[in-house]
């Protein structure tokens, strides 16, 4: 089927990858919902995670796993283009972090291909 492994390769990364679209029909397909509100919804959901993390508020989904913020310390960095020293302030960024079972999922799966 494919000629060499560049292009297999090629395949089962566009195979591997899922995007918000693939999700509304997914849910919707499984629930017999109409897209726009599964997608309204989804959307929700998103903005939700997205103002705790905001305000500082970590947000924990059992079986699931955990959005969570996590501070960055302070450390000096170089501009290669200048060739000098930055000191990069100390900051925070969103994270997530599987569950356990999660976890635990996805390696006997990724395991048996």
């Amino acid at each position: 089927m494919f000629a060499d492994s560049k292009k297999l390769l090629q395949h089962i990364k566009k195979e591997s990858k899922m995007t918000k679209a693939d999700i509304v029909a997914k849910i919707s397909e499984k629930l017999g919902l109409e897209k726009g509100d599964v997608q309204a919804t989804v959307e929700t959901f998103m903005n939700e995670v997205k103002n705790s993390l905001e305000t500082g508020d970590n947000v924990y989904l059992r079986g699931f796993g955990s959005f969570i913020v996590k501070t960055r310390a302070e450390k000096t960095g170089r501009n290669i283009s200048k060739n000098t020293t930055i000191k990069i302030p100390a900051h925070n960024i969103p994270a997530f972090k599987p569950a356990k079972v999660f976890v635990e999922g996805v390696k006997v799966n990724n395991e048996a291909k």
